[in-house]
């Protein structure tokens, strides 16, 4: 560890290098590591003392730093109407997703539809028939909610003993993201067109050129479903759903219907197109689970994590997320040696129910070759599995809810890889 002489403090001792006033003797973050794709810039001449210098005026709409350049990470771009884009979590602080980094999932492109235009059919085995507009819906008394959104395809890459090293946290599972939604409860508009005896399902149907629809049990409506609007202070995005979206607290992304267009009110599940052929979870004994719709409990560390490279030993903060359809999360454990033990680690609040959750853990590395894991528990006893224990229950050919522990080897060089397939 480099000593700096106070009396003669520079600018990079200032900004806290390896050896810097910052990282000196104290816990290092991922601010401290060294990222294999990009070094930077460490050129005194390009500094520019800000106390000398006239700053940027104000503007209509505020941008980052130019130093801070997160990004979606695109997937099948102009190739496919069918695709998505992923959040880049390793990238991100504490747990709102920023509304332009939200990862995005669609099956026919993205519609524009005209919010003048817009309007919500609620239908079927009611006693009022009735259509909302947009204006309509912000009548009603709103609620504003943190809530994570998840793919249920997110983390195929951990799905696999022979997955690619070089896999970072937003390619593995960076289809969710937590955002505060504003909206109406779904049970308000249920109550204005008076639900009649015998109902049991929503048949829930989007305006995007894909018709994509969802059967949901009524009992979801009644407790925390709500049509959103409002994303992170503003309106939704296009991608979200704009104007309104669905949302079903909790459960796999694909059942919050975005551009929602038409509830129909049911005695039964419709079996759509997109509950067939698509959204089953295979099993070991080839049968299948259906409208298995909650997403089970999950962490991920995102710190360290590939592409990162710890630049020396000594202490580090192992940082993530985790979340759970089911509730909120009571727990998450760390282990610094390839599973043999597990430590708690610290909770940062709020802990919200079927919202994200950050972890940390400080760890002191010896230089030495190990394994990171991290191990999620909720508020109903569920414990995040290992990917053998998951297999154990689907089969290797399952489709969906890839929720099994994620493993990082730290390399004796400091450098971070995806251990999947290097471990047993």
């Amino acid at each position: 560890m480099e000593r700096i002489d106070m009396g003669n403090i520079t600018r990079r001792a200032m900004l806290g290098t390896s050896g810097g006033l910052i990282a000196g003797g104290l816990l290092k973050t991922k601010a401290d590591a060294v990222s294999f794709v990009d070094q930077g810039s460490d050129n005194e001449a390009d500094y520019q003392d800000p106390t000398k210098v006239l700053g940027r005026l104000t503007s209509e709409v505020g941008q980052r730093a130019p130093e801070e350049r997160p990004k979606r990470l695109v997937r099948n771009p102009n190739v496919s109407h069918s695709s998505s884009s992923r959040t880049p979590l390793h990238e991100l602080q504490g747990i709102i997703t920023p509304a332009d980094l939200h990862f995005e999932r669609h099956h026919a492109g993205i519609p524009a539809i005209a919010p003048e235009q817009y309007e919500l059919l609620i239908h079927g085995m009611v006693d009022r028939p009735m259509k909302f507009t947009l204006s309509d819906l912000k009548r009603f008394p709103s609620v504003s909610r943190l809530y994570f959104i998840e793919c249920s395809g997110n983390g195929g890459s951990s799905y696999n003993k022979n997955a690619s090293r070089e896999v970072n946290p937003q390619e593995m599972d960076g289809l969710t993201s937590t955002s505060e939604w504003t909206g109406v409860p779904l049970s308000t508009l249920l109550q204005e067109v008076g639900v009649q005896e015998g109902a049991t399902w929503l048949m829930a149907e989007g305006g995007d050129a894909a018709v994509m629809a969802r059967s949901i049990p009524i009992e979801k409506a009644w407790d925390d479903a709500m049509i959103g609007y409002g994303q992170n202070g503003e309106a939704i995005r296009p991608e979200q759903g704009y104007p309104a979206r669905l949302l079903l607290p909790g459960w796999e992304g694909n059942a919050s219907v975005k551009w929602i267009r038409r509830i129909e009110v049911k005695d039964q599940p419709t079996m759509t197109r997109d509950e067939t052929s698509k959204y089953t979870d295979p099993l070991k004994d080839g049968t299948a689970r259906q409208f298995s719709f909650t997403i089970d409990a999950k962490s991920a560390i995102t710190f360290p994590a590939y592409p990162y490279a710890l630049t020396e030993p000594g202490w580090w903060e192992i940082q993530g997320i985790a979340w759970s359809g089911r509730g909120k999360i009571s727990k998450v454990e760390i282990s610094t040696d390839n599973g043999e033990t597990w430590q708690e680690s610290k909770l940062h609040g709020p802990v919200l129910s079927k919202c994200h959750t950050r972890f940390t853990y400080p760890w002191n590395w010896d230089g030495k070759e190990t394994v990171l894991m991290s191990r999620a528990t909720d508020e109903t006893g569920y414990v995040q599995p290992a990917l053998s224990t998951l297999m154990e229950a689907r089969g290797e050919g399952t489709s969906y809810h890839y929720n099994s522990i994620r493993p990082w080897k730290v390399e004796e060089d400091g450098r971070v890889y995806f251990a999947q397939g290097e471990i047993s």
